[in-house]
């Protein structure tokens, strides 16, 4: 068996989590799945920003938990979630970190989108 990296940040490669400040909106289509004034702005290396939504701020009957799952070894273990249709768009389009690392644990019971597959608002305060 095989085990899976685990990797802190640091200067190689850090993780800012912040809070966003204002209001985030996520659509898909003209469907709000979120409207919140509580997420987070994780910014990671050289990687663009990623809103994280608390899961609490969202429609989550909306939402439909996958069986794919993808590993970073700075973060832990994502779900996924698919967004309601079937276009290829909304297949994994959401994801999730149930179980973060202790480094990033502030995105426990949060959400993040691809932000190519939905319509996400940030208006800042």
């Amino acid at each position: 068996m095989t085990s899976r990296p685990v990797r802190i940040p640091g200067p190689d490669h850090p993780i800012d989590i912040t809070p966003a400040g204002g209001r985030v909106i996520v659509r898909d289509g003209d469907r709000v799945v979120v409207d919140t004034r509580n997420a987070l702005r994780l910014k990671e290396a050289s990687y663009p920003p990623v809103f994280y939504v608390p899961r609490d701020d969202a429609d989550m009957a909306a939402l439909s938990k996958t069986e794919h799952h993808t590993w970073c070894p700075y973060k832990g273990e994502a779900s996924y979630f698919s967004l309601p249709g079937h276009s290829e768009r909304a297949i994994n389009a959401v994801w999730s970190y149930e179980t973060p690392h202790d480094a990033v644990a502030a995105i426990r019971d949060h959400l993040a989108f691809y932000p190519e597959r939905v319509t996400i608002e940030h208006l800042p305060d």
